[in-house]
């Protein structure tokens, strides 16, 4: 039996569009026959060596309004609920990403980050204090204080930057970006489908 492709989904909590993205990719990738792995990592560093302070959507400020704008069309588009921009923005991710670290194993990662971004972007909720984090883990049944002493260890300090240098590594510059089997990247969610059809197999023209 053919092994089942897998999208790579490199999300960064304080992004806009990788809630998007991970409120659709479920679905689509189960349409599509892909497997879908879970990839949380810090953006800022990556947005620092490039000489950014803040995200380019506070640098510009028109392309700041309009992806606010946009952020509003899609979602209601996609049936979710209307966007609320959290203050400040972006929102400092560090603990709730050193969480789904902890988590990127275990059966809770996925619905840690939905719930995370839902905080966020639905509720307009800071993300950015330890007790927001505790409280979404108690959310799913968990002992978040338990689960936040355990990501904040040495040993998951470690792994949270490995997963950035990785980042680096494999030309990741943005999120959400989707990583084919074969080492294609897709960068936004407006290529989530262009990445799972490649994931398929599927090339456009006579690309091979």
């Amino acid at each position: 039996m053919a092994r089942q492709p897998t999208l790579e989904f490199w999300y960064e909590f304080a992004s806009t569009y990788s809630y998007l993205a991970a409120a659709r990719i479920e679905g689509l990738a189960a349409a599509a026959g892909v497997a879908v792995r879970w990839r949380p990592f810090l953006l800022g560093p990556i947005f620092a060596s490039q000489g950014w302070t803040s995200s380019p959507f506070n640098l510009y400020p028109a392309k700041g309004r309009n992806m606010w704008r946009d952020m509003e069309r899609e979602a209601a588009r996609c049936g979710l609920p209307p966007v609320r921009r959290p203050d400040p923005f972006p929102q400092n991710s560090l603990s709730a990403t050193r969480a789904a670290i902890l988590g990127q194993d275990q059966d809770w990662l996925v619905p840690f980050s939905k719930a995370v971004f839902e905080s966020c972007f639905a509720h307009g909720r800071s993300i950015a204090e330890p007790a927001a984090v505790v409280e979404i883990l108690n959310g799913l049944g968990l002992d978040g204080t338990q689960q936040l002493k355990a990501a904040a260890s040495e040993a998951n300090k470690t792994k949270l930057r490995v997963v950035g240098e990785e980042a680096r590594s494999r030309g990741i510059y943005g999120a959400p970006t989707f990583l084919t089997d074969d080492g294609e990247l897709f960068w936004g969610n407006d290529r989530l489908e262009q990445a799972l059809a490649w994931a398929a197999g599927e090339r456009p023209g006579d690309m091979r």
